[in-house]
């Protein structure tokens, strides 16, 4: 585990902290490697988190999401305490029950969906997974679906 304490940046609307070099070269280490994305758990300022580092515009960054300031209280400006180690657990997304019935149903856009990136898999797996309400996740479906064939933006996104 490495330990330190950093002042939260933001670049854009992004809140983040930059790692110390002795930091990182220590998740290389325990990563075996040294490109990103590079996953990683710790606490700050004892609260615990799962996170990805990433490297943007030639600096690792850790961006602290708003569920990660808000269990803290803190924001940017702010200097926290930070333990970091790589999370060399598997992260995949399950595909929601009911997404894999609209896909199974509709050849296209299951073939549309598989050609995407995994990022891009993965971002859409979690964004419905995360909803709450049954009618939210049945509307989201159609959305996905509807984007997958190239008729609608969803997630912040252009058709694919």
């Amino acid at each position: 585990m490495n330990t330190f304490e950093a002042r939260i940046e933001i670049i854009g609307v992004n809140p983040y902290v930059l790692l110390p070099e002795e930091v990182l070269r220590s998740i290389f280490d325990q990563a075996e490697k040294s490109s990103d994305p590079l996953p990683v758990k710790g606490n700050i300022n004892g609260q615990p988190f799962i996170q990805t580092l990433v490297k943007y515009s030639g600096l690792w960054r850790l961006y602290l999401n708003t569920p990660m300031r808000k269990s803290t209280d803190t924001q940017v400006g702010d200097v926290v305490k930070i333990e970091l180690w790589y999370d060399a657990a598997e992260r995949t997304e399950a595909m929601h029950p009911k997404l894999e019935i609209a896909l199974k149903n509709d050849a296209v856009a299951r073939q549309k969906f598989d050609s995407l990136s995994a990022s891009l898999q993965k971002e859409l797996l979690r964004y419905i997974n995360r909803l709450k309400s049954a009618e939210s996740i049945d509307r989201n479906i159609i959305k996905t679906v509807q984007f997958l064939h190239g008729k609608q933006r969803h997630i912040g996104r252009a058709q694919p």
